[in-house]
């Protein structure tokens, strides 16, 4: 079941550059293949989804602000820390 954690920890990983764009968008369309979105946050989990889907196309791309209001909208609080 695919719920706001496992969309943050996917956000996450691809921020810190430890999955490519391509595997991001990879685990989003398997994502929504999948459709087993956890209930109480479908809507939400299947547009922010879908959006991630769609970031390698040419007409979107995926940008430091589209993955601060993804990981906001799930709930969490986005800081950057340089170490």
């Amino acid at each position: 079941m695919i719920t706001r954690q496992i969309v943050r920890d996917q956000l996450v990983a691809y921020l810190n550059h430890n999955m490519t764009l391509g595997n991001l968008v990879d685990w989003a369309e398997n994502a929504m293949n999948e459709g087993a979105l956890d209930s109480k946050d479908a809507t939400l989990l299947r547009n922010i989804i879908a959006r991630i889907g769609l970031a390698d196309t040419k007409n979107f791309g995926l940008s430091w602000d589209d993955c601060y209001d993804f990981l906001s909208q799930l709930g969490y609080h986005v800081q950057v820390v340089a170490a």
